[in-house]
């Protein structure tokens, strides 16, 4: 393997080896605090705490490894001499990958909620943003068809924005019943995304040949699950 083919499984490894490990440690904490709310069970004080922080974590964890993912792919997708837009195209793109990133420290630190929904919403359309680039390979963009439902992109996509909204409304969380409610909603539903990127992550990581090997395999015919004979003497 190339260098270039160790950045594309980057995305992945730190999927398995953080991203994951955190859901299930903030899931079963998610479900402490609900039984310790409730009464139904004896758990020490501090389990709310240990969910709201971890929460945090996680959230920060999954668009870190969002813009990795996106960097990766727009920055290797092909060689730098044949980069669509040039230099300047180059730098726009670094200007908001660095400017997402600004946003989401930005939030992880103010305390005001207009500031707060204000950093949530331009971190997410940062992801967005990067996502939308051509390099960027999406099953579909339309909302109509079967194969958008299963876009690991776009389940990307969607639980990103759900972990920025926890994020986002941690406090009016912890003190509202509405927004708790919200809270717990919109993290069934991220977890649910979260399974679904396990299996379309390892489908899309099936179909992603290394750099010596793309050449051959983007000459075939995916429609009509063909290939061209490598051998000009082959008879057909």
């Amino acid at each position: 393997m190339a260098g270039v083919d160790w950045l594309w499984i980057l995305h992945p490894f730190l999927a398995v080896v953080l991203v994951y490990p955190l859901v299930g440690v903030v899931v079963r904490l998610a479900v402490q605090t609900r039984a310790r709310r409730l009464q139904k069970q004896n758990l020490p004080v501090t389990v709310g705490r240990d969910h709201s922080d971890l929460g945090r974590w996680l959230a920060a964890a999954v668009v870190m490894v969002v813009l990795i993912a996106l960097s990766v792919v727009i920055g290797t997708k092909v060689p730098v001499a044949e980069f669509q837009g040039g230099l300047g195209r180059a730098i726009q793109l670094l200007l908001v990958l660095v400017g997402t990133i600004v946003s989401l420290l930005a939030l992880w630190r103010c305390k005001r909620p207009g500031l707060r929904l204000a950093f949530s919403l331009i971190t997410w359309a940062g992801v967005l943003g990067l996502g939308a680039q051509p390099e960027v390979w999406r099953l579909s963009d339309n909302p109509l068809t079967p194969a958008f439902w299963q876009s690991h992109y776009w389940a990307g996509v969607g639980v990103t924005g759900l972990m920025l909204f926890s994020l986002g409304a941690r406090a009016e969380i912890l003190r509202d019943i509405r927004m708790r409610r919200m809270h717990v909603t919109a993290n069934v539903l991220a977890a649910l995304l979260f399974l679904t990127q396990g299996l379309t992550g390892t489908r899309d990581l099936l179909e992603i040949p290394l750099g010596w090997q793309k050449s051959t395999i983007y000459a075939c015919d995916f429609h009509a699950k063909t290939c061209p004979s490598l051998d000009p003497n082959a008879q057909p």
